[in-house]
């Protein structure tokens, strides 16, 4: 995902545990850069409803977001 310059102070991935229920876990993160963008590799852990209802939120953010198959089966 990419979190908009905009969004960089604010607590984007604690209110994904706080308000959402989830548990993320960073497993690669670049900061900075040419246009201080922030890119970040997650891996998120909870429920179907969780993790839709995170994703919801991040997109009215304009997060940008990139999913690969999970080996369980859903999208996430």
């Amino acid at each position: 995902m990419q979190i908009p310059q905009t969004y960089q102070n604010e607590p984007v991935l604690s209110r994904l545990t706080s308000e959402h229920g989830l548990i993320f876990n960073i497993t690669k993160a670049i900061l900075g850069g040419k246009h201080q963008e922030y890119w970040l590799d997650l891996e998120l852990i909870g429920t179907p409803e969780q993790i839709e209802r995170a994703i919801a939120y991040l997109r009215k953010l304009q997060v940008k977001i990139w999913g690969k198959p999970n080996p369980d089966g859903d999208a996430w």
